[in-house]
């Protein structure tokens, strides 16, 4: 299937500075950045460049990127699922998985999140896969933002929302392990009812195993 990508950028003014938002990034621009030290929930600052890297260097693998003064302060990573995961099960060539959002603590609340998401869909270049996002709550920054885990998943789920991202059950162990885990999900247009069916059939393996 064709990955569509088309750098799309935003420019805007936070706290007298310009911030630039744009994507997906070739690697070679992600190379001449650095990260922000917050940025380090899922790994170090510099191993998590690294991993952008990476991502953006997959056939399928986007990154969108806010930098100021050639420091990046927050990114987004969609790319297909993990191997080891029950998602990559259908071997389904368009279902992307939004795996990842962070932001720089100082930059929270400044809706740079809702940015970087909505770019990476703009210009349709998403139309014709199935995009989801697990959420997981040890995944959260529960502390730093003060929130518990219900106004957390509320948070993300409007966050979400902004690009008609959707509630979807499942049966999968990982999100069934606690009540605050889920699933959201965003089919696009061109999207084949096939490859609906077989998300269909990944979501709930255990209706399919009798």
């Amino acid at each position: 299937m064709e990955h569509r990508k088309i750098r799309v950028s935003h420019t805007f003014v936070y706290n007298g500075k310009n911030i630039t938002v744009s994507g997906p990034l070739s690697p070679g621009l992600l190379e001449g950045l650095h990260m922000h030290p917050d940025l380090d929930a899922f790994r170090k600052p510099s191993e998590q460049l690294e991993a952008l890297i990476d991502i953006a260097g997959l056939p399928e693998g986007r990154v969108i990127a806010a930098v100021e003064d050639q420091t990046v302060i927050g990114y987004v990573t969609f790319h297909y699922p993990d191997e080891l995961e029950l998602w990559s099960q259908g071997g389904m060539m368009d279902l992307i998985e939004l795996g990842a959002v962070e932001v720089a603590n100082g930059y929270r609340g400044s809706g740079l999140g809702k940015l970087l998401i909505s770019t990476a869909f703009e210009r349709e270049q998403l139309e014709n896969c199935i995009v989801y996002t697990t959420e997981y709550y040890w995944h959260w920054d529960l502390k730093g933002s003060g929130l518990d885990v219900w106004a957390y998943r509320k948070m993300m789920e409007k966050l979400m929302k902004t690009v008609d991202m959707v509630w979807y059950a499942t049966d999968d162990p990982e999100i069934c392990s606690h009540p605050a885990n889920c699933l959201m999900v965003r089919i696009g247009r061109e999207v084949p009812m096939s490859s609906q069916e077989t998300f269909d059939r990944v979501r709930f393996r255990q209706r399919f195993m009798y």
